[in-house]
């Protein structure tokens, strides 16, 4: 006989009913808690510091591992097989694991530019690392182990200090007569700042101690304490702080264990306030000393949950049990986006969230109680006024000024049925992403705490979520973070599995219908994003990955039109030349523009997107130059380093040929037209001519680069007259000298091709009309869309039947005939594909890859790497030669780091290629350290 309770028992039908036992009990209305989500409010109210992901600018992605003793580091990157973007492999920092023996990791924080992480365990102990030249190696700069093993000191707040720089922002983009108008300013950096730009960390411990950490003009870290004035006994131990740095001092908001928040209002200040490099000279050096100065201390909030002013309202609906089941999980500090560059920025909120444990059993009266409740106070200041009987007393001083008073006005609550797990500013302050832990996603309006549900306003785009944009339900996540852009966000679940999310829009189809308003509107708030990146010099690569997967090549050509609009890029250099060297912008317009016809690594892109990649190359050429005749003009009395040399030698030997294989083809569509004699069929059949060499002498911006190579090569022999060279840096200068002689083409005969193209040009826009205001729209047609605008049809003709024949007899065609230029990489020809399936060039150094580095990048990750570039606290450590891959062009580069010259690293540092790579994109390193030759 089997047992009744196997197949369970229904109690209705041993009375006979057809409805449940009415026995007073709450039915269970609560759905089936995600996995882990109980742990995780477990988290979030013990805390405020439990940050287990973070998504840093440049583009670095951090999480903590579920066993909570390994920080793993990952990040986008472009696939060269065929190009599709993906999550790159992960790579443990196991020295973070080192230095804290053990000790369980609760918290991540990346600095303003993303280029510095600090980890905080449960003990308060906080280890600091850098990004020094590539995502997936992180070095250890300041170790945990100066930090006392304290429970006390538990980490319950954490800041950065900003960098004193300002950077160009956009705040909106608005239509004016049918086309988008962007709205750029220079916004002003909030401090408190380093006097010596350095890094510093603004931490609260649970005991109400404020540390701050920084580290001095010699890389070492030091820090001060102090303890937050007016606090009792009875709220010493705190749960939560949130931090932000406004214009009037650093604003702290505190969470006591008995359930006070609390604000206060910080000063730091540094003595002396400005530090020159000059003063490190100094026997001993006196580097600044911070101190902490409370400027306004302390408005003591009380709160209850629901709203007070909500249950006054409608007295039904008061639950005087309610805020005994909610615990505080999150607390911050909102300060909205300013629109101007004055300064000026609205009120910060106070933003706490308060939700009830998914398993907490609630009394029967009170069925309704939301999960979650965003309760908000807005900073306000009022002045103070006397009690009239005070006028009735004499004083002796006049005029006495009251100083203003500091409130906090709580606005309405917003309430939800499902646990908030996250609130988090993203777009730069311009939307409030609020995560649930259904795994939905709702952005709000930090100025009025509006839903932003689709578009509003079709003629005025603030962020991406405001235009349309929208996180669609997916696997759910405890933990998440977004990227620069706030267009991806990746998340963290239970598993400790990390997963991608992407933003999506309806680019104007819904329901069979498309609506050109919403796609414009969608393409202007993907461009605002893209500037906002480019103003605050912040990795793009999560905007790039939206613009493959989503847009046709139709939409993408409109975005990249847009991009030159909004960043102002005048293309026409016909005049002021100099201009495009100092062009903050152009770089990177021309790299994403060549990222997006990027196909695979072996195969060639397409014209639209050569074009760009060309005169990137070209750029790095023209750029190296007069870096290094100004690193020649300090290295005149001292050896140079032979690996400064080689980068020259390489870029000279790759300029020289990409000049002979514009003069190659050239000569052969010289040769082509020169049998048509009718205007009609020349311009018919240069309508069906794909031709990048063309494209590149016809564009005013190419032209101008390959003018100031053409002036570096013939500085080459000048600036190395009397320089010291000895040992492999007179070999290969030697070699540099000797490929300029051998040269088909002496440079002064190049230079007279490009003089005898500028006139051409200049003489179609004269007789066109075309003044400086026209010239920018056929140039920008050259460099956007690969194709010859009709004004440029006469300078093509007087080109290839005048200014080309007349070289003929001062060149060696037939050696420029016979030329290998496969390895310049930018032809489609069958040659040009094996040599890219077969070789890889140095994207820096323009130099084959030795064999030693390729195989270096056998089986097995190649883990951090110790590179001894200053930024910890030992020294220079062992040079070894490093093979980094770009994430965003998928090209390589190996280099001996450190640097075997303190003059060879600042001039790779101000060429930018420390980082990242000629195209902007950041490096991988693919190879261990080999050992130097």
């Amino acid at each position: 006989m089997p047992l009744i309770m196997e197949d369970g028992i229904n109690v209705d039908d041993l009375f006979g009913e057809s409805t449940s036992l009415e026995l007073g009990l709450p039915p269970n209305t609560s759905p089936a808690s995600v996995k882990g989500l109980a742990q995780r409010l477990d988290e979030m109210r013990i805390t405020g510091c439990n940050q287990k992901i973070a998504w840093s600018r440049l583009g670095c992605i951090a999480y903590i591992s579920p066993d909570a003793t390994t920080v793993n580091v990952r990040h986008l990157q472009c696939q060269q097989s065929d190009g599709k973007w993906v999550l790159g492999d992960e790579t443990p920092l196991t020295q973070i694991t080192e230095t804290h023996n053990g000790h369980a990791l609760v918290h991540l924080c990346w600095n303003e530019s993303g280029s510095e992480l600090a980890v905080a365990d449960s003990s308060g102990r906080v280890s600091i690392c850098s990004i020094p030249i590539a995502l997936n190696s992180v070095n250890g700069a300041r170790q945990a182990a100066f930090d006392a093993d304290d429970d006390g000191a538990q980490i319950v707040g954490m800041m950065w200090l900003n960098q004193q720089r300002s950077v160009h922002s956009f705040y909106q983009a608005a239509k004016v007569q049918g086309r988008w108008a962007y709205s750029p300013f220079r916004r002003r950096p909030i401090g408190p700042f380093h006097p010596a730009n350095k890094a510093a960390l603004l931490c609260i411990t649970r005991s109400g101690i404020m540390k701050l950490l920084y580290q001095n003009p010699d890389n070492r870290w030091a820090e001060i304490t102090a303890e937050l004035k007016n606090t009792s006994y009875s709220d010493r131990l705190l749960t939560h702080t949130a931090l932000v740095a406004t214009q009037a001092g650093i604003l702290i908001a505190t969470h006591s264990t008995c359930g006070k928040i609390s604000l206060y209002r910080l000063s730091i200040q540094w003595n002396p306030p400005t530090w020159e490099p000059s003063q490190q000279k100094q026997n001993p050096p006196q580097y600044p000393v911070p101190s902490f100065r409370f400027v306004h201390s302390k408005v003591e909030v009380p709160y209850n949950i629901p709203s007070s002013n909500r249950a006054a309202e409608n007295p039904d609906e008061q639950l005087p049990l309610a805020s005994s089941l909610y615990c505080l999980t999150s607390l911050q500090i909102i300060l909205p986006a300013s629109d101007n560059s004055a300064g000026s920025t609205p009120s910060p909120w106070i933003v706490a969230v308060f939700s009830i444990p998914p398993h907490t059993i609630i009394p029967h009266q009170q069925l309704q109680v939301p999960s979650s409740v965003i309760v908000r106070w807005q900073l306000e200041t009022t002045s103070q006024g006397l009690h009239p009987k005070f006028d009735e007393v004499a004083s002796k001083k006049g005029n006495v000024q009251i100083k203003p008073k500091t409130v906090l006005r709580r606005l309405d609550d917003i309430t939800s049925d499902r646990h908030v797990i996250s609130v988090d500013q993203t777009e730069y302050g311009n939307a409030l992403a609020v995560s649930y832990d259904d795994s939905s996603i709702t952005f709000y309006d930090p100025k009025t705490m509006s839903v932003f549900d689709g578009i509003d306003d079709a003629n005025t785009v603030t962020s991406l979520a405001q235009a349309g944009f929208n996180y669609p339900l997916e696997s759910s996540g405890l933990h998440i973070s977004f990227s620069p852009g706030a267009c991806i966000a990746v998340s963290l679940d239970s598993d400790g599995q990390t997963h991608l999310r992407i933003m999506e829009h309806s680019y104007g189809a819904e329901g069979g219908h498309y609506d050109e308003n919403k796609f414009s509107a969608a393409i202007a708030s993907l461009t605002l994003a893209f500037c906002r990146g480019c103003g605050g010099e912040v990795n793009t690569d999560d905007i790039l990955l939206i613009l493959i997967r989503q847009l046709s090549p139709d939409a993408q050509t409109v975005f990249i039109n847009e991009v030159y609009r909004a960043l102002s890029i005048n293309c026409n250099f016909t005049t002021e030349q100099d201009k495009l060297m100092s062009h903050p912008y152009i770089p990177r317009a021309l790299s994403i523009q060549a990222a997006l016809g990027f196909k695979s690594k072996y195969k060639a892109r397409n014209n639209a997107a050569n074009v760009p990649w060309a005169i990137l190359s070209l750029r790095q050429a023209s750029i190296l130059y007069p870096f290094f005749f100004q690193y020649n003009k300090v290295q005149a009395t001292e050896p140079h380093d032979p690996d400064v040399v080689r980068m020259v030698l390489g870029n000279t030997k790759w300029a020289l040929d990409f000049s002979l294989y514009i003069l190659n083809e050239l000569f052969d569509l010289a040769d082509e037209f020169e049998s048509i004699t009718d205007q009609e069929a020349f311009t018919q059949k240069l309508k069906s001519t794909i031709s990048l060499p063309l494209i590149i002498i016809l564009s005013s911006m190419s032209r101008a680069f390959l003018r100031f190579i053409c002036r570096g090569l013939r500085g080459i022999h000048a600036g190395y007259a009397s320089a010291p060279l000895t040992g492999d840096s007179r070999v290969y200068y030697t070699e540099i000298c000797q490929t300029l002689d051998n040269s088909p083409i002496r440079t002064d005969i190049y230079e007279k091709l490009l003089a005898g193209v500028e006139s051409a040009v200049k003489h179609a826009y004269t007789g066109a009309g075309f003044g400086d205001n026209e010239r920018p729209n056929p140039e920008k047609e050259l460099l956007v869309n690969s194709r010859i605008p009709p004004v440029l049809v006469t300078a093509v003709s007087t080109i290839l039947r005048q200014t080309i024949p007349a070289l003929k007899s001062e060149v060696d065609r037939l050696a420029i005939y016979m030329g290998d230029y496969s390895w310049v990489g930018l032809g489609n020809d069958p040659k040009t594909e094996a040599y890219r399936r077969s070789r890889d060039v140095d994207i820096i150094k323009k130099l084959p890859v030795t064999a030693t580095a390729t195989a270096a990048t056998a089986k097995g990750g190649p883990g951090p790497v110790d590179l001894g570039l200053g930024v910890g606290q030992g020294g220079a450590g062992k040079s070894g030669i490093l093979r980094r891959r770009c994430v965003r062009c998928c090209e390589v580069s190996e280099a001996i780091y450190p640097p075997r010259s303190v003059l060879a690293f600042r001039m790779i540092y101000k060429l930018g290629h420390l980082r990242s790579c000629i195209c902007g994109g950041m490096w991988n390193l693919e190879a261990g350290v080999i050992e130097g030759r």
